[in-house]
């Protein structure tokens, strides 16, 4: 897949994910753009991946949509390899997860086992590149 085929595939992605959480969140397309300061006709082109996203435009999306970014990426196909890391995704991560993780790594005080859990993660890593997990 050539870069070009490969971008308009996730911009389309990324379009379906910002209409479902608009959508979900009963946000119309004006009061998007009027957040944004840019027409319902441009939101309509962002869904549909006809126009780019820019990066800080994504951001602003997430934030008044209530996501993270990574949001509007999950659930490409795992077995497309990510542009650039010459590997191919090994599934999504959902904020959520992310989240868990995060909330209770940090309730974890000693300094020893936080990075035990650190190594082990690593570890596993390993493990999934070799092609044992």
């Amino acid at each position: 897949m050539d870069s070009y085929s490969y971008a308009s595939e996730i911009d389309r992605h990324v379009g379906q994910r910002i209409r479902a959480r608009r959508e979900s969140l009963r946000i119309s397309q004006g009061r998007l753009g009027r957040q944004l300061g840019v027409t319902f006709s441009q939101i309509q082109k962002y869904e549909k991946g006809s126009n780019r996203i820019g990066a800080g435009r994504l951001y602003q999306i997430a934030l008044f949509l209530g996501v993270t970014p990574n949001y509007f990426f999950e659930g490409l196909r795992d077995d497309e390899v990510v542009e650039g890391s010459g590997r191919p995704r090994l599934g999504t991560v959902s904020p959520d997860e992310v989240k868990a993780l995060t909330d209770a790594f940090l309730e974890v005080d000693d300094k020893d086992t936080r990075a035990s859990v650190i190594a082990l993660v690593r570890s596993l890593m390993g493990e999934v590149e070799r092609g044992s997990i």
